[in-house]
């Protein structure tokens, strides 16, 4: 008989962050049940570092949709490049694992048959209209899960029942330990109700500091450097770290001894290292979309009935709550995020 020739794939996940590190796992399920499974990516450009950490993923083609949407007439041969780069395979099946109708249209550019979620189940149902097959998977459940069992369905192989595995080995980051035990902060992320409240970075820090840990502040643009600046000015040891790539952080994730981060997608990549965090969670839901993980924690506060709202805008009016914004935090205290931080770190 003829030797079969392995399947090739495109993944089509194209932004943000935390949704391209939780599209790892279901990777390593079809690299795993598949051998030889050849597995391409197309991902937006400020992304493309994380597929590529990743051993099963042979391809990535950067677009640029969010940059070209601004300037699409001027981007026309940018465009036409990045099409014609993942038109050259044809591929056995090319699966939309966003659900949107930009992921969609990107998808029924590629050549292979087109499947991804069904109207009940996508972001955007009208994406679902695109495809040659639609699969359902429950919505109610954290992303991590609902890509495996969507990668498990459109390559028809069981469900693992294995933990999440993300691929991206320390080895591959060449990553050294630090010199003293560090604890990073993610403090920066997009929306004003799910920042933690700077005084309380500055009391945590405090804690870190007494325990014997030296705290790591990154940062990604003016805004958050301000925020690091104002975390260190209290701290007697924490340093301010200088602007790096994803493949940079990820290295520097994999030598520290814990993480706290805000509702930001840095945390997930924490959290597919393996890295023991607690993450704060206000306005949004960490029951669907918490960093996954063995040692990770979330702690998200239940004392206001609006919680969470998912909103951008606090609404909350009780003047009560205004000495800690946005007032959904007011219970999350720094001895709090401490003690669970501890917990954590022990526990790996």
């Amino acid at each position: 008989m003829p030797e079969q020739m392995p399947l090739k794939i495109l993944v089509v996940k194209l932004s943000s962050l935390g949704d391209v590190i939780h599209t790892l796992a279901a990777v390593s399920d079809a690299a795993a049940v598949l051998p030889g499974i050849q597995i391409d990516w197309v991902v937006e450009e400020a992304f493309q570092e994380i597929p590529a950490l990743h051993p099963a993923v042979s391809g990535v083609f950067p677009v640029a949709i969010r940059r070209w949407r601004r300037n699409w007439w001027q981007s026309r041969g940018e465009i036409r490049a990045a099409r014609q780069a993942f038109r050259k395979t044809d591929y056995d099946l090319v699966i939309d694992a966003q659900g949107l109708i930009k992921s969609a249209i990107v998808s029924r550019l590629a050549k292979g048959r087109v499947v991804g979620l069904d109207r009940q189940s996508s972001r955007e149902p009208l994406a679902s209209l695109t495809y040659a097959r639609g699969f359902s998977v429950a919505r109610q459940q954290h992303a991590v899960t609902r890509l495996r069992q969507l990668f498990a369905s459109a390559l028809a192989y069981p469900l693992p029942d294995s933990p999440a595995d993300f691929g991206l080995r320390v080895d591959r980051l060449a990553a050294a330990g630090q010199p003293k035990p560090n604890i990073l902060f993610f403090h920066g992320t997009t929306w004003d109700t799910k920042h933690w409240p700077v005084a309380l970075w500055q009391q945590l820090a405090g804690l870190a500091n007494t325990a014997g840990y030296g705290v790591l502040l990154p940062h990604g643009n003016a805004i958050e450097l301000a925020r690091a600046e104002a975390i260190k000015a209290t701290s007697t040891d924490a340093q301010v770290l200088p602007r790096m790539s994803l493949t940079a952080l990820a290295a520097c994730l994999a030598g520290v001894n814990g993480v706290v981060s805000v509702d930001t997608g840095p945390g997930h990549l924490a959290a597919a290292l393996d890295v023991p965090m607690v993450s704060l969670y206000g306005p949004t839901n960490p029951l669907l979309t918490a960093p996954y993980g063995q040692h990770q924690s979330a702690i998200a506060a239940d004392d206001l009935a609006c919680i969470p709202c998912m909103q951008r805008d606090c609404q909350y009016l009780d003047t009560d709550a205004a000495q800690i914004y946005p007032p959904c935090f007011r219970t999350t205290t720094p001895a709090k995020v401490w003690q669970r931080l501890l917990v954590q770190m022990a526990a790996a």
